[in-house]
């Protein structure tokens, strides 16, 4: 591989110093190159080959039982001081968390070879993209960031002579719980992972780079790196408008960002096309002055329990090729996966996630799972059969709308559009989400997630906030307009109110209606919800008009608590934040408080 850049050269000698490993290998991206990093990750057992006929070019990998999901205790934001970091981060200071760190390093990669993997999150020669080089002693990794991102020489190219790149160290050293880290230096463009070898925490372009350090990033030069789908909604017309969304996890964002219209719309001729299911970059356009979205992913690194061929039939299409399963079962009888959700047949002679050969049906009716419930596939985008043909779109897709979402069961209506981009940004800050039963013992209780991004957001949360609100300024009159939705709501004796999944789309329409000017709204204490006759509910068989006021009802009681309540209220969630907290903020919460009383 040709290296111009002299950066590029002398971090490689600092790490390979401290790393010691016996060889070091740099992936160039070709297809020659990752076969034969399969055959050797399946002779070491590090990767199973799973049926290359009814799966071609899948690959199955199992992660210690210690290691199989974020760490968010062990994520580091380490800023030079405290508050840069902000209450809501993990901090300490660099000097200190390097000393920790090069002791945990020094000598990780003795007997093993380091892979150098350069990788472009976004597409080559776009202005959007970002460049980073990863070091990692795990074929696992160097297979998924070839899912994941556009890796190899193309992005030697893209850091040129003088580019700069953020500087990504990864070691599964002996993947120890007690000594693991996902740490940030934002300041020094730079991300050091060790003791994990689970994707969330060692796929260093997906959460860490392409949110935590380009979140920095985009404080710093002028855009967003936000936790979103985007897609595009085709009319029958031929007309696509691209939309944003933002939802804490168990929310549905992967089904939306790949939703299947109801019959009745599908047959009028409205498609949906996928840009992204996670991360959205944004930047305003110099020619026009609008708001542009880059999905910086390749690929899709999906939860597997729950995915079907009816609640996401376009997720599960993605996965039939080129994929590699994470902590899924194994049907041996013909070297497939299995999961919760993926239909009602166990298979009777499985391997579970933890590597144990069991009778399936008799294993999961005792109430085990065979797949972990965060077992994952890495999916190339390219597969999806709803991929959106600007996918590759080097200057992105013009953002009509951003929606956020949660799942509460009393307090949000089905949607409202907020009054304008400071009223949406307050709507985003104070986004909440009720946990399930699958997230935690406690159901109901509220967790606040502002924009999603509490796990992922590389600076001061107060910080943030307010450079959304320069943001808008930047805009003007060519802000995307700001709505939530709540798919979620329940009567009083807990059902849900909302058929949900394709027929959110109903909802989509009257959002980008709302966004042409073509239909009226009722203005209320928080915003403007829909006239209850303007939500399309064709063929709803079960829905009435006088259900659709139901769902947009505004209960002020339910309301004023999630305002003043002394665990997880909105006044409790901004007070740790100070007087880092923007002005706007605080008066949009006195507003909200006056309008509900």
């Amino acid at each position: 591989m040709e290296i111009k850049n002299q950066k590029v050269l002398t971090w490689l000698e600092e790490m390979k110093a401290l790393c010691k490993p016996d060889n070091v290998v740099f992936i160039d991206g070709s297809e020659a190159q990752l076969e034969e990093l399969r055959k050797e990750a399946v002779a070491t057992g590090e990767m199973i080959k799973l049926n290359q006929e009814k799966l071609p070019g899948c690959y199955y990998h199992r992660t210690a039982e210690n290691d199989v999901a974020r760490v968010e205790d062990r994520t580091f934001i380490c800023t030079p001081t405290e508050e840069e970091a902000g209450p809501i981060n993990n901090w300490m200071a660099p000097d200190e968390m390097y000393a920790k760190l090069k002791a945990l390093y020094d000598g990780s990669m003795k007997g093993r070879t380091m892979y150098v993997i350069p990788f472009i999150m976004g597409t080559p020669n776009s202005p959007f993209s970002k460049v980073g080089i990863e070091l990692t002693d795990s074929i696992y990794v160097v297979l998924n960031m070839g899912i994941m991102t556009r890796m190899g020489q193309v992005a030697m190219n893209e850091i040129g002579e003088n580019g700069d790149f953020t500087k990504c160290l990864h070691s599964k050293k002996d993947v120890n719980p007690e000594e693991r880290y996902i740490v940030h230096f934002p300041q020094d463009n730079t991300i050091w992972s060790i003791n994990s070898a689970y994707g969330g925490n060692v796929l260093l372009g997906k959460k860490c780079l392409a949110l935590r350090i380009a979140s920095y990033l985009g404080k710093q030069e002028g855009w967003f790196a936000e936790h979103m789908l985007i897609l595009g909604l085709e009319n029958p017309e031929g007309e696509v408008h691209y939309i944003c969304a933002a939802f804490p996890s168990a929310c549905g964002k992967t089904n939306l960002a790949m939703l299947i219209p109801p019959e009745y719309l599908k047959k009028k001729g409205y498609k949906v096309w996928t840009v992204g299911d996670d991360i959205a970059w944004l930047r305003i356009n110099p020619e026009d002055g609008k708001l542009y979205a880059i999905n910086p992913e390749a690929g899709f690194f999906g939860v597997a329990p729950g995915t079907s061929e009816k609640t996401n039939f376009n997720a599960l299409a993605a996965t039939k090729k080129g994929t590699i399963f994470t902590n899924v079962a194994i049907n041996n009888e013909d070297m497939t996966v299995w999961w919760e959700g993926l239909d009602k047949n166990p298979p009777s002679d499985a391997t579970e996630w933890k590597g144990a050969k069991v009778d399936g049906k008799a294993y999961t009716a005792e109430g085990n799972k065979l797949a972990h419930p965060n077992s994952r596939f890495t999916a190339p985008a390219a597969n999806c059969p709803c991929i959106s043909k600007e996918f590759e779109n080097p200057n992105g897709v013009p953002v009509s709308a951003i929606i956020f979402g949660g799942r509460r069961a009393k307090c949000a209506p089905l949607v409202y559009q907020s009054r304008d981009w400071q009223h949406g940004t307050f709507v985003g800050a104070t986004m909440a989400s009720e946990t399930t039963a699958a997230a935690t013992g406690a159901v109901g209780v509220v967790r606040r997630d502002p924009m999603a991004m509490k796990p992922f957001v590389g600076y001061n949360m107060a910080t943030y906030w307010g450079h959304w609100l320069e943001m808008g300024k930047k805009l003007g009159e060519n802000a995307p307009k700001i709505f939530h939705v709540n798919w979620f709501r329940k009567d009083d004796d807990g059902n849900f109110m909302w058929p949900g999944f394709g027929d959110n789309m109903r909802v989509l329409l009257w959002i980008l209606d709302r966004c042409a000017g073509k239909v009226d709204a009722d203005e209320c204490a928080i915003g403007y919800v829909p006239k209850p006759e303007d939500i399309d509910i064709t063929d709803l068989d079960e829905m009435s008009v006088e259900d659709v006021k139901a769902l947009l009802t505004i209960d002020k009681a339910e309301w004023l608590k999630d305002i003043e309540d002394p665990e997880t209220g909105i006044k409790k969630y901004f007070a740790q934040f100070g007087d880092k907290l923007p002005k706007e903020m605080a008066d949009e919460l006195a507003k909200l408080e006056a309008n509900l009383s």
